[in-house]
């Protein structure tokens, strides 16, 4: 006896979508280098739009002006060495003690999120996911507006520069995101690692530090990098609450040449260019390391 089989030997009786069938794969943790991917992928026609942008744009904007693109150029080449190295000098180093004081902290917060007593843990998990899920320029605010200008120590008056505030407000959040690297690479080891360690008589100490860490690190470097990236391209923040920077010397800059809106294009857009040629070779790197230490599984 034939059997009728809608959808096989007849009309399907439905025209509702089949499910496909399933396809078996590796459950991956939440991408981290998404940032790195998205500068790295940028198509080429896109660098050479942009500075064509930034050379034609002044010839069209206020066409009536008597302020010429050669004018405008030419301040903007008058000014680049204050903008640069009094201007993103800064940036740099904003940005490397950020990074530098949120890693040191970051992995010691990561490794307590860890932890097996739940008084380490459940306070590492609290201000991770706090500053994490904080925007970064309410961080900012704060830490300017409570740290104070000068600390008094033993009669001398040290006085606490705006940049070095900067960098205590930005490392915060660096802090928390740089604790889930961390706590995600320590979990992403196979558990049989923590067995066979077990089995060999191995302390938690002696399994975290010399058998489960030296794996992690190689994991850990590429969403590192990515979060530097992020961090460079996040400092000009700094700006609106009045630290010297590339943003403010640019404005500033302007301002000195009485604020002709021909100046805009060329002065925000060699700033956004500087910060390109300092952050693409980063997310290529990234993109580089991550498929260099990626987990293969055969």
């Amino acid at each position: 006896m034939n059997q009728s089989i809608p959808g096989i030997n007849k009309k399907a009786g439905t025209d509702l979508p089949v499910l496909k069938p399933y396809r078996g794969g590796i459950v991956h943790a939440p991408d981290n280098l998404l940032f790195s991917r998205w500068l790295a992928d940028l198509p080429v026609w896109f660098w050479w739009a942009l500075p064509l942008l930034i050379v034609v744009w002044p010839g069209f904007a206020l066409a009536a002006s008597n302020y010429s693109m050669s004018q405008a150029f030419a301040a903007l080449i008058k000014w680049i060495p204050f903008i640069v190295m009094d201007g993103f000098l800064y940036n740099v180093i904003i940005s490397f003690f950020a990074m530098l004081i949120g890693t040191v902290t970051g992995v010691v917060l990561g490794l307590m999120q860890v932890s097996p007593l739940r008084l380490i843990r459940y306070p590492a998990k609290f201000l991770t996911q706090s500053f994490r899920n904080s925007p970064w320029l309410v961080l900012l605010f704060i830490v300017l507006l409570a740290l104070p200008f000068e600390v008094e120590i033993g009669g001398e008056i040290i006085r606490i520069p705006d940049w070095m505030k900067a960098v205590f407000g930005l490392c915060l959040p660096v802090m928390a995101n740089i604790s889930e690297v961390v706590r995600g690479a320590i979990i992403s080891v196979p558990s049989g690692q923590w067995e066979a360690a077990e089995s060999l008589a191995y302390s938690r100490h002696q399994t975290l530090w010399q058998i489960i860490l030296p794996q992690c690190f190689k994991r850990m470097i590429p969403p590192w990098m990515n979060w530097y990236a992020i961090l460079t391209m996040a400092t000009p923040l700094c700006s609106l609450l009045g630290v010297e920077e590339l943003i403010t010397l640019s404005r500033q800059a302007i301002e000195a040449e009485n604020n002709r809106p021909e100046l805009l294009v060329p002065f925000y857009g060699f700033a956004l260019l500087i910060f390109f040629a300092y952050c693409y070779p980063i997310a290529r790197a990234t993109i580089a390391l991550e498929r260099r230490y990626a987990v293969k599984l055969q």
